[in-house]
Order: C-alpha cells, then sequence, then structure tokens
C-alpha cells in the first residue's frame, strides 16, 4: 500500500462494501445505509459496493473516484473469509489505481454500538402471533422505538413491600423488568403501564440468529455477541446460524423452550435481509418463536459504528474536512 497523498478539494472517498446476494432487498437495504451513512457525514463522499452478485464491485467504484484517497469499509459482523481474504485482495488490486486506498476492520464483534443497534430492530420485532386483547401499546419519546406493553406476568413488577411506594428503590422486579426507562410514580407495581425494555417487553428468552461461517473463531464472536445481548436484556439467551457449523434456530428455540421459556424472541445478526435470514427467522416462527427482529439496517448505531471505522484510519485532518 502506498502512503497517503493529500487529496486537495476532493472530499475522502468511503466505499462500503457489503457480500452482495441475488436478493435484490439486500442491495436496497446497503444503499439505504450508504445514504444514511452520507447524511450523517456529508464530507465524506459514501459510495456502496458489493463482492458477489449485485454490482458495482468495488474495483469498479474506486477506479470511477474523483479524489486520491479511499476507505474501504467491509460490511460484515465477523472477520471470517471475505474479511481475512477478499478484502485484502481488493486492496492490493487497487495499487494499479491513481489513489491511496485503506480498509478498516469488520464491524464485529459485538461492540455497545452493535448491541444498541440488536436492541432497538429487536424492539421493532414483528410479532408472529398476535398480542392479547388487553394488551396496552404506548408511544414513547421521538426516536426510542415503539414500546410494547402487555399485561401479563412476564411483564410487571412483582413481590413488593406493601410499605414502598412505587419508585421506590427495593422493589423486586422479574428479569425482564431490569432496564426499566419509565415509572408513573402514581402506580403500584403490577399496574398497567409500566413500561418494560422496549426490546424485552413480554419476552422471557432471546435468540441471536446469524449467517453462519466455518471459520472457529469468527463463529465464537456470534456466541459471545449473543451472550452479551442476553446480558443486556436480563434474559436466558441462545445462537444460532443459517449455514454452517451450529444450531439452527429452530433447534436453539427449541432448546429455551425445554428451559422453561415460552415467549422467545429472535434478534438478527444480519445487515440486510437475504435467503440465509429468511431460513433462520422462517426456521425460528415454526419452533414457537412469538417475535422476529428485522436486519440492522440503517439502524443509527450501525452508521455511527461505521463512522468510527472510518475515523480509525483516516488522518484526523482529512476525517474532518469539508
Amino acid at each position: 500500500m502506498r502512503s497517503a497523498r493529500l487529496i486537495g478539494d476532493h472530499r475522502p472517498a468511503v466505499v462500503l462494501v457489503a457480500h452482495g446476494s441475488r436478493d435484490p432487498r439486500a442491495a436496497a437495504s446497503t444503499s439505504a445505509l450508504a445514504r444514511a451513512v452520507q447524511r450523517a457525514r456529508p464530507d465524506w463522499l459514501v459510495r456502496p459496493s458489493y463482492l458477489d452478485h449485485a454490482g458495482p464491485r468495488p474495483l469498479d467504484v474506486l477506479a470511477a473516484l474523483p479524489g486520491t484517497r479511499a476507505v474501504l469499509v467491509p460490511l460484515l459482523l465477523t472477520a471470517a473469509y471475505h474479511g481475512r481474504v477478499d478484502l485484502p485482495a481488493v486492496v492490493e488490486e487497487a495499487g494499479t489505481l491513481p489513489l491511496t486506498v485503506t480498509a478498516t476492520d469488520v464491524l464485529g464483534p459485538a461492540s455497545p454500538l452493535l448491541l444498541a443497534a440488536l436492541t432497538r430492530r429487536l424492539s421493532a420485532a414483528t410479532p408472529v402471533h398476535s398480542p392479547p386483547s388487553d394488551a396496552t401499546t404506548r408511544s414513547s419519546a421521538p426516536g426510542a422505538g415503539r414500546r410494547l406493553f402487555e399485561a401479563a406476568p412476564e411483564c410487571l413488577l412483582f413481590s413488593a413491600d406493601p410499605g414502598r411506594g412505587s419508585g421506590t428503590t427495593g422493589w423486586d422486579c422479574h428479569p425482564l423488568a431490569v432496564g426499566l426507562d419509565a415509572v408513573d410514580p402514581g402506580r403500584g407495581p403490577g399496574a398497567a403501564g409500566w413500561d418494560c425494555h422496549p426490546a424485552a417487553a413480554g419476552l422471557d428468552a432471546v435468540v441471536l440468529a446469524a449467517a453462519g461461517t466455518r471459520n472457529d473463531a469468527a463463529r465464537q464472536t456470534v456466541t459471545d455477541a449473543a451472550a452479551s445481548l442476553g446480558r443486556h436484556l436480563g434474559l436466558p439467551a441462545e445462537v444460532c446460524f443459517a449455514s454452517g457449523p451450529g444450531a439452527r434456530a429452530d433447534e436453539a428455540v427449541t432448546r429455551l423452550r425445554e428451559s422453561g421459556a415460552r415467549r422467545i424472541g429472535v434478534a438478527a445478526y444480519f445487515l440486510a435481509p437475504g435467503l440465509l435470514y429468511d431460513a433462520a427467522m422462517d426456521a425460528a416462527r415454526a419452533a414457537g418463536a412469538v417475535a422476529v427482529a428485522p436486519p440492522l439496517g440503517d439502524a443509527p448505531e450501525l452508521v455511527h459504528l461505521i463512522a468510527s471505522r472510518v475515523e480509525s484510519v483516516l488522518p484526523r485532518s482529512l476525517a474532518t474536512a469539508a
């Protein structure tokens, strides 16, 4: 790789490199993510690209750039084959172009930003079954996501000291109530209207579904992400993979059901929809999952994570230049 050169008045280019899919929804999702990054960082020139199936290819995008400095961001959640082999190959082939190309790390393993994005999407999970007739839906502050409260034991404070008022330190909570973010001081425990963590409302376990990989180290980072998500939500958690070694979604849901869980939600460790995402969610539904989350898509936390990856490799003067 050649040393960096000044880029004059040109903005640094950021090329998002997705795996690519035959499913047109995947390219649409990647394009939406690129637009979201562009809106967040108008001082950069942001373009999507694809390693396979959809176009354009990374080298084609790089060759058409007006500047002399580009950063490749692999839209990958694990450092498996594409991150370890394909991306370095792109950087090497770009050596014939009149620009300096640098690749960032992949977006995984799980970080606070990734966990926040997973939580956001889980809070918007599509119910597999209609909610109970006594469910109460309430709107939260803008941007906080839709909060679904179900008048069921899983989502209520219980076991109170009658001498304590609501909101007083010492109320005993069901694990699902860890992370309560709103309390009406006029209501006691068990009263309708208590807000649970948006992503955990009505759930008693969670599965983290991922595409899968044959790389043991990469697969372990997904397993670690599932454990981190479970701790974050205060829920039992399992991991599943749509391909390669490891449990499938129906197996993970079944394990949790056998351990006593009845309201299992599925979080998606997928950046975009596609055949593997569909396979995992269909299997989870068939096994009894009550809610399945959409892919990460253009979640604001993912946009922030991409920006942080770019800033970590661009000289500061270029990362902030208009």
